[in-house]
């Protein structure tokens, strides 16, 4: 017990020095500056001294901020190319699996919102120099996990000091801290842990105040708000009680024999989960045919710890970080975004705005030079409170000199050039011009205006690039734990893009097919090339789609109704295009299609019925024929030839007759399909129903 006691204390305190090293190694100056650069996004671009100083003067603190113009700009490119993200086979797998697995992928990053997620990401990034995603499994909803991608805080996160590369596979380590309560402890981690920490707290031997937080419980006369108070490591911690306790929850690599799962007929190799115990990873390597075998990797190790104790520290279930970056900029482990160079020609505009305006305000009150005693109707008193005023009147006294009003001081010539060209010097180093912005003149033509605007584009291409590296890291990561995590047979809701309507439908993976025994849609085999493209928003690329369609239609194209319907935004615009189909006769109704099916049986009956009667006719000259055979050749020259005449016209009869069998078969095995299709559907949506209100359902 001792043994482990000590081995706990060290694995704390080598985390500890470990996460020291960390932070003192750029990341509290990162968060200085990162704090800086969202505060002048959000406005609040004076320092709270020199605000107050000048206010103390009387002088103004103007805030003209073109950063949040600037950054909203790129935010908006941003919304308005959303990734399109597809795999193609490389090894072991074929068109029809990685069709699966792009129709998994959607499923999933519908699940999360992902488009939503991406833009916070992004906006953490042009903000403040980096954003994260954090990707791993959720047992929330699913018992058998879900994955989840969230934004993560990029002031809690730590990358490796050491790291120069934008890919985390090439990271050592990660950090991730936060604050945590006591009860918070208690309930993640145990009564035990909880208790060891007020008993650390309590002796005052901790590693100081970046490790525990305190608040003052003695209660007094006074009602100062003491809850932002951090006790003196000096004076010990008498008197205060444990507010929130550092989390530090480090992903770091360990070169270690590792087991895989081996497919002997190809070769192909995956690392067994860390959730999956030996017994399991045998029973499904002998269900799957395949073999374990172990080598030396670099592995991932997951620890956790608060100040001494150790909350968690062993393998991580998964073969790679959580933790995906995106930089905006990334020179060799020195990412930067758009607005930490920009808050220096933000403050010279604020300053030199602040003192235009100053200089206007004290031409309206310059002073006055008045001889003693010289004024009738005031004083000199009520001469400086009321000199400025609009109309007003002095009567001085007769002999004496009349006030003069001190001339102002002329603006200094070239200052608002000045507040220009620190306008002109943002939009420089943002790379967005007034063409991207929106304030081009009505004096610039269209052309001139679309390659300005491409121009734009392209000096903003880099933030943009790097977001499809990110969008690359994110996917081989959900690949991977979709192939590690989803290996249980799942009945998955997909959204079926063939049908106007767009309706879910059931979607069946790992499902193994009873008659042949193979599994069906296996996500856990093959290897797939990622292409990561991006597809215009929903809304945009319906309304290019339906400006385009237009267009088509107006040079003579024949667009049908109904596609065209299809990229409006009408209401029930799935609906409409139906009932265009159905009006136009391309598409039926069920009405229409059990009408039509009885027009064609009556049709075929009647066509029996003449094929009989022409048989019948031919049999009946047959005979004739060979009644009259012995007669002459002339006398059964007409019978011979009507004969034959029948016979063409029944063998086209004959010929009719089967080409409409054949199409009334296929009509009919065709409303077969859809009435066990429609049935199908009913009976899936009732037992989606039936889960829904006992509480358990798949997404």
């Amino acid at each position: 017990m001792a043994d482990k006691k000590s081995q706990e204390i060290t694995v704390a305190r080598n985390q500890w020095n470990r996460y020291t090293r960390a932070r003192d190694s750029g990341h509290l100056d990162y968060c200085d500056l990162a704090k800086q650069c969202d505060a002048y996004y959000r406005g609040e671009q004076w320092d709270a001294q020199d605000k107050a100083q000048l206010e103390a003067e009387g002088r103004p603190a103007l805030t003209i901020n073109s950063i949040l113009a600037t950054v909203n700009t790129v935010l908006g490119h941003q919304s308005a190319q959303r990734a399109d993200i597809i795999f193609k086979p490389r090894r072991n797998a074929d068109q029809g699996l990685a069709d699966t697995m792009s129709k998994v992928f959607k499923q999933i990053m519908d699940n999360n919102d992902y488009e939503f997620t991406e833009s916070q990401v992004f906006a953490d990034g042009v903000v403040q120099d980096r954003g994260y995603f954090d990707v791993r499994i959720d047992y929330d909803d699913h018992m058998n996990g879900e994955i989840r991608i969230e934004s993560e805080d990029p002031l809690d996160i730590i990358p490796d000091p050491d790291a120069k590369d934008y890919d985390p596979r090439n990271w050592q380590e990660v950090f991730k801290t936060r604050w945590m309560s006591l009860d918070e402890i208690e309930e993640m981690y145990g009564k035990d842990k909880a208790d060891s920490l007020r008993y650390i707290a309590e002796s005052g031997a901790h590693y100081g105040r970046d490790s525990f937080e305190f608040r003052e419980t003695t209660e007094g006369f006074g009602d100062t708000d003491l809850s932002n108070w951090r006790v003196d490591e000096t004076l010990g911690d008498e008197g205060a009680s444990v507010r929130a306790v550092r989390i530090i929850e480090r992903q770091h690599r360990k070169l270690v024999n590792t087991p895989f799962f081996l497919r002997p007929a190809t070769g192909d190799m995956r690392q067994v989960p860390g959730n999956m115990s030996d017994d399991d990873a045998r029973a499904f390597a002998e269900q799957n045919g395949l073999i374990i075998t172990k080598k030396l990797v670099r592995r991932v190790k997951w620890t956790v710890t608060a100040d001494q104790v150790v909350l968690h520290d062993d393998w991580s279930p998964y073969s790679d970080f959580t933790i995906v970056p995106y930089f905006p900029y990334f020179r060799r482990g020195k990412p930067f975004g758009i607005v930490r160079n920009l808050l220096s020609p933000q403050e010279q505009l604020n300053k030199v705005a602040s003192q235009e305006l100053h200089i206007v305000n004290t031409t309206a009150n310059s002073g006055w030079v008045v001889e003693n005693g010289s004024l009738s109707n005031m004083d000199e008193d009520e001469l400086t409170e009321r000199g400025a005023e609009t109309g007003l009147v002095l009567v001085h006294n007769r002999g004496s000199s009349p006030p003069q009003k001190i001339s102002p001081n002329q603006i200094p010539t070239g200052l608002d050039r000045i507040a220009g060209q620190a306008q002109m010097r943002i939009r420089e180093i943002s790379g967005i011009s007034e063409a991207l912005l929106g304030t081009e003149g009505p004096e610039v033509s269209g052309v001139a205006l679309e390659a300005k605007r491409s121009a734009g584009q392209v000096q903003i291409q880099v933030p943009m690039e790097n977001l499809r590296r990110s969008r690359q890291i994110l996917a081989r990561r959900v690949l991977d734990l979709i192939q590690s995590f989803y290996t249980e047979p799942r009945l998955m809701q997909i959204t079926d893009e063939s049908d106007p309507l767009k309706p879910r439908s059931e979607f069946p993976v790992n499902q193994i097919d009873p008659q042949t025994g193979e599994v069906v849609n296996d996500l856990t085999i093959g290897e797939y090339d990622i292409l990561v493209s991006n597809a215009p928003a929903r809304d945009n690329f319906h309304d290019m789609q339906f400006a385009q369609a237009l267009s088509l239609r107006q040079a003579g194209v024949m667009i049908p109704d109904d596609m065209i319907v299809e990229y409006s935004h009408l209401h029930r615009k799935g609906e409409l295009a139906k009932m265009i189909r159905q009006m136009s006769g391309r598409e039926l109704s069920p009405e229409q299609e059990q009408l039509q099916q009885i027009q064609q049986q009556m049709a075929l009956q009647q066509m029996q019925l003449t094929v009989a009667k022409l048989e019948a006719e031919v049999a009946k000259l047959q005979a004739e024929a060979q009644f009259k055979a012995a007669q002459a050749r002339s006398e059964g020259a007409a019978p011979e030839m009507e004969l034959q005449k029948l016979q063409t016209e029944l063998e086209r009869r004959q010929s009719e007759l089967t080409a409409r069998i054949e199409m009334s078969q296929m009509n009919h095995d065709r409303s077969m399909q859809q009435a066990e299709l429609s049935a199908a559907t009913k009976m899936a949506q009732e037992a989606i129903k039936n889960q829904s209100n006992t509480g358990i359902g798949n997404e």
